[in-house]
C-alpha cells in the first residue's frame, strides 16, 4: 500500500466520522490537507466531490436505516443545493487555479473559525417549523463546490441555532449532500480530466467504512469537543496553506 493512499484512507476515515456523527468537516477536512500537499484547486474539489460520492451515499442510507431523516426537511436542501453546487462547480472549473488556492484557504479558515466558534455556544431556541431552507441550501451548494467543503458547517450550523433536533438536521443534511455531491462531480467531469486516483480511492474506502459508524453513533458521541479539534485542526492547516500559497513559508 502507498503512503499516499494510506493518509488518503486515514484522511476519509477521520473526515466521515466527524461528518456522518456531526453532519459537516468531511469535505473541508480533506480539502485542507489536499491544498497542504500542493493539489491544484479544481482538482482538490473533484477529488472530494467524487469520493463524497460514495461516502454521502453510504452515509445517507445509513441515516436512514436509524430513521434520522426528516423528509420535509430534506426535500427543502436537496433541489437548491443541487443548483448552488452545479453554479460552484462550473465556476471554479473555468477559473486558473492558482488564483483561487489563497482565497479557498481563507474561506477554509472562516470555516474552522465557524466550526470552533458553534461549539461554545448553544443553539437559540426557536420554532423548528420556521426553516427558510431554500436560501440557505443554495449558499451551502455553492461554498460547498468552490471550496471543496461547506456544506454541513454552513448547513447544519444554521439549523441547529434555529433549534432544530440535532439527530434529524444532521441525517437529513447528509441525506441531501448526495444529491448536492453527485451533481458537483458530474459537472466537474466535463471539464477536468479524472486524476489523483490514489487520493480518491483513499478518501472512498475510508469514509464508506467510518459511514455507518458515525450514524449509528450519531446520538450518544460529545459532539462539543470533537466540533473543537475540527476548528483548531482546519484553521492551522489552512493557514499553513495560505501561508505557502502566499510565498511566507
Amino acid at each position: 500500500m502507498s503512503p499516499v493512499l494510506l493518509i488518503a484512507i486515514l484522511v476519509g476515515l477521520a473526515g466521515q466520522i466527524v461528518d456522518g456523527t456531526l453532519g459537516m468537516a468531511y469535505g473541508v477536512t480533506c480539502s485542507s490537507f489536499l491544498l497542504a500537499l500542493g493539489t491544484a484547486p479544481a482538482l482538490v474539489s473533484y477529488s472530494v466531490k467524487v469520493s463524497e460520492i460514495f461516502t454521502t451515499g453510504v452515509s445517507g442510507i445509513s441515516h436512514l436505516f436509524h430513521q434520522n431523516v426528516n423528509k420535509t426537511l430534506f426535500l427543502e436542501l436537496c433541489i437548491p443545493g443541487v443548483l448552488g453546487g452545479v453554479t460552484g462547480a462550473y465556476l471554479l472549473s473555468n477559473f486558473p487555479g492558482e488564483m483561487l488556492k489563497p482565497w479557498i484557504s481563507g474561506y477554509l479558515i472562516l470555516m474552522g473559525g465557524y466550526i470552533f466558534w458553534r461549539a461554545n455556544h448553544k443553539p437559540i431556541a426557536v420554532d423548528p417549523s420556521a426553516t427558510r431552507a431554500i436560501p440557505l441550501a443554495l449558499t451551502g451548494g455553492f461554498l460547498d463546490a468552490v471550496g471543496g467543503g461547506g456544506w454541513g458547517p454552513v448547513v447544519t450550523s444554521t439549523l441547529l441555532a434555529k433549534g432544530h433536533q440535532p439527530r434529524y438536521v444532521i441525517g437529513s443534511v447528509n441525506m441531501a449532500e448526495f444529491f448536492v455531491t453527485l451533481s458537483q462531480a458530474l459537472t466537474f467531469f466535463f471539464f477536468l480530466k479524472l486524476e489523483n486516483l490514489p487520493i480518491i480511492a483513499g478518501l472512498i474506502l475510508g469514509g464508506v467504512i467510518a459511514a455507518p459508524f458515525a450514524a449509528k453513533i450519531c446520538k450518544i458521541l460529545p459532539a462539543k469537543t470533537m466540533m473543537r479539534l475540527v476548528g483548531v485542526l482546519l484553521v492551522v492547516v489552512s493557514t499553513h496553506t495560505l501561508l505557502r500559497a502566499l510565498g511566507k513559508i
